[in-house]
C-alpha cells in the first residue's frame, strides 16, 4: 500500500520518523458518507519509522510503501492470537473439567497469554527496526 507522508525528523541507521495520516474505511469523504465520520479521526496521524534510502529531509513530502505481509502479520499477532487462544482455552478447559466457569476463567488466562504474546512481537520488531515503511519518493522538499 501506498501513502502520502510527512518527514518528521532523521532517525540513525538511515531511516526517518514520518507522520502519516491516518486512513478510514471509507477514504475520508466525509461528504458522502452523512457526517458520519468524526473531523478529529480524519486529520489524526500516526507515527511511523521508515527506511529512507533517498535521503529525504525533515519537513518533506514522501510517498512511502508498507510491506503488507508484515502488516498483515503484525495484525493477526495483536488482533487474531488473544482471541483465538481465547476459545481455545476456554473450550479446552470446559472440556477437561466439565464446568463452564472453569472454561471461561482458563479462556481469560489464553486471552492474557495472547495479549502478553503481542506486547513480546512489538518489541521484538521495534528492536530489530523491522520498519514496516519505505521511503519511495520525495514530492516536495
Amino acid at each position: 500500500m501506498e501513502q502520502t507522508a510527512r518527514v518528521r525528523r532523521l532517525l540513525p541507521g538511515n531511516r526517518a520518523e514520518i507522520a502519516v495520516k491516518r486512513q478510514s474505511a471509507c477514504g475520508h469523504d466525509c461528504s458522502q458518507c452523512g457526517g458520519g465520520c468524526s473531523e478529529m479521526l480524519v486529520q489524526s496521524e500516526v507515527t511511523a519509522v521508515a527506511d529512507n534510502p533517498l535521503g529525504a529531509r525533515p519537513g518533506d513530502t514522501v510517498r512511502v510503501e508498507s510491506r503488507s505481509g508484515q502488516v498483515l502479520w503484525i495484525a493477526a499477532v495483536v488482533y487474531l492470537l488473544p482471541l483465538l487462544l481465547f476459545f481455545v482455552f476456554c473450550f479446552a478447559g470446559a472440556a477437561l473439567t466439565q464446568r463452564e466457569s472453569t472454561g471461561l476463567a482458563l479462556g481469560g488466562v489464553g486471552f492474557l497469554i495472547g495479549i502478553a504474546v503481542a506486547v513480546w512481537a512489538n518489541r521484538v520488531v521495534k528492536k530489530r527496526n523491522m520498519t514496516a515503511f519505505s521511503i519511495t519518493a520525495v514530492e516536495e522538499r
